[in-house]
């Protein structure tokens, strides 16, 4: 099966753009950025044909599922108005599925993601209360050779102290202070600009489900495994 390609042009854009990162030169390129844009709109929209063939996304298209170039500089210290990065997400649907998946394509710096990037409190106690009960399931999912090929061990936040209510002694207390669950794999500009990139976005996507559907049970049950949603 062939994919449409991601361009070399579309990477020459993001250094261009890095290198002018002003609005005055960004309005008198804009054609070229609506131009690239659909480049990546329609890389979206295959990636999506076939994660939809193993898992369900609410994420609408792949026009949807991209973020915007304009940066929100209101609270940052850095106030440069563009993002230097293709960047986009897909949902997974309905309450029953849990974590997200992201991709960010940037010279350099291109990766894909998914997880949870900021669970709510109420989340994160059902998580933990989960390790601290038995932590050996989620623990032969880190373990497991398809997931150490693709990202090596999860990342995400942590905490230095012990999480309120659990025990410094815990055996899981190195699972305890994660207040961040991610799985992160990075891609090299050969292999983003090649024709297999879909492919390998989509298959490491595919192995991320254990950890997903570890998570989804675990948040949709009560310690008693009885259904909450």
């Amino acid at each position: 099966m062939s994919y449409p390609l991601l361009p070399k042009s579309s990477f020459d854009f993001l250094k261009l753009l890095k290198k002018n990162n002003n609005r005055d030169w960004f309005n008198a390129h804009k054609d070229r950025y609506l131009q690239e844009l659909k480049h990546v709109e329609l890389f979206a929209d295959a990636l999506l044909a076939q994660m939809n063939k193993h898992d369900v996304i609410e994420t609408l298209s792949g026009k949807k599922s991209l973020h915007r170039i304009y940066r929100d500089v209101r609270f940052s210290k850095n106030k440069t108005p563009y993002n230097n990065h293709w960047g986009g997400s897909f949902s997974r649907a309905t309450k029953l599925r849990r974590g997200s998946y992201y991709f960010h394509l940037e010279p350099g710096n291109s990766f894909i993601a998914g997880g949870f990037w900021g669970p709510e409190p109420a989340d994160l106690k059902r998580i933990r209360d989960e390790f601290a009960f038995d932590a050996k399931s989620f623990r032969k999912i880190l373990k497991n050779k398809t997931f150490i090929k693709n990202f090596g061990t999860l990342t995400g936040d942590q905490i230095k102290t012990t999480p309120k209510g659990f025990n410094a002694e815990d055996p899981a207390i190195d699972l305890l202070r994660y207040k961040q669950f991610l799985l992160i794999k990075d891609f090299t500009d050969k292999e983003v600009l090649g024709p297999n990139f879909i492919k390998l976005v989509n298959e490491t996507f595919r192995s991320m489900r254990p950890f997903l559907n570890y998570m989804s049970e675990t948040l949709t049950t009560d310690v008693n495994g009885i259904l909450t949603v």
